[in-house]
């Protein structure tokens, strides 16, 4: 399985970006998708997961209200929708595919390769 994340830029504060997650193929022994970031010089943090059926989701109390997650299961695709962007927004996202609903990095054992945003202040 490969995971292609795309949709990184640089934004203004304020400003919204869609990071999509190209699955290569659907990930059925993988039931939840999850987009992680790591900012430079912190460690790789939890923003939100989705189920495939996409009944259950879970974000960061960081994120909440501002970024939405959600599936195209016909194109195997999870997108994050990111608005209201602030400069600590600012890191390199990374799309997994994980067994179940949670917000550590246990359990998701498929990654991809990340895409940077930058939001500008």
């Amino acid at each position: 399985v490969q995971l292609q994340a795309s949709g990184g830029g640089l934004v203004q504060a304020g400003g919204s970006l869609r990071l999509s997650c190209a699955a290569s193929r659907r990930t059925f022994v993988r039931n939840v998708m999850g987009w992680f970031r790591q900012a430079p010089g912190k460690e790789r943090e939890f923003v939100a997961a989705i189920t495939w059926s996409g009944g259950s989701t879970k974000y960061a109390d960081s994120v909440k209200g501002r970024f939405t997650i959600s599936t195209d299961n016909a194109e195997n695709t999870v997108y994050l929708q990111m608005n209201s962007l602030k400069p600590e927004d600012t890191a390199v996202y990374y799309c997994a595919a994980g067994a179940i609903l949670h917000d550590t990095e246990i359990g998701y054992d498929y990654w991809g390769q990340g895409t940077l945003v930058t939001v500008s202040s």
